[in-house]
């Protein structure tokens, strides 16, 4: 968890060669998905336990593009959620196209493996959606439980969104009862999430590196999600 103390010169200079190492793998992810050439429907075969990719802000699925190959490579049929596009909707709204998905698709016994805000989204699926029942559990990559100070500075509403006070976020934070289900991994410094993405009752996996986006290249994220998947 994050504090308003001082940080001390040394620890300031890492998180500083974090930050810029993070937004470097941001600007390769961004223009790597944009060349991505998966085939979705290549990706959800398989006999192992079913994936579901739910990608963070401004991201479309295949900015996950690797960590949908890498868990596929182990048997595991991945799935996709198009419906999602560039993530820019409202939580709720993203979570209804979510849970449309595991209905139409007849998903059951899931899996999801969500970056960010897609954790968010998985979140409101398992908690207020019927269909969360078909959802085993998630592997959530540094996604803002708690919401973000920096959200009440932004311009956009889609980033306001993830405001402590925001009813959304309030409503989450108030239902626990799908934490004991979700694998919270994080860094000890991200420079989007100050307060952290620690969770309460949830399996807590803090990395040795910091970033935001970066650590969804450290191989504990796919091997806590085959430890999941079984």
């Amino acid at each position: 968890m994050s504090t308003d103390a001082p940080v001390p010169a040394p620890a300031l200079r890492r998180r500083l060669d974090w930050w810029a190492r993070d937004y470097a793998y941001a600007v390769r992810g961004q223009a790597r998905a944009l060349a991505g050439r998966s085939s979705p429907e290549a990706l959800a075969e398989g006999s192992g336990t079913p994936i579901v990719m739910l990608p963070g802000i401004y991201e479309t699925w295949r900015f996950l593009e690797p960590l949908a190959q890498a868990v596929h490579a182990h048997g595991h049929p991945v799935h996709v959620v198009t419906e999602l596009g560039g993530n820019r909707r409202p939580i709720a709204a993203s979570a209804a196209r979510v849970a449309a998905v595991l209905r139409d698709r007849r998903l059951d016994d899931v899996v999801l493996l969500a970056h960010s805000k897609g954790g968010l989204i998985g979140k409101h699926v398992m908690t207020f959606d019927p269909v969360g029942a078909r959802i085993r559990g998630m592997v959530a990559v540094a996604t803002p439980f708690g919401g973000s100070r920096y959200s009440r500075l932004m311009p956009a509403p889609s980033l306001r969104a993830f405001a402590t006070g925001d009813a959304t976020m309030r409503a989450l934070a108030a239902s626990a009862a799908a934490n004991t289900r979700i694998v919270s991994i994080y860094g000890p410094f991200d420079p989007h999430i100050p307060e952290g993405s620690e969770l309460a009752g949830a399996r807590n996996v803090q990395l040795a590196e910091g970033g935001h986006f970066r650590i969804l290249a450290d191989p504990r994220v796919v091997s806590e999600v085959i430890r999941l998947a079984g």
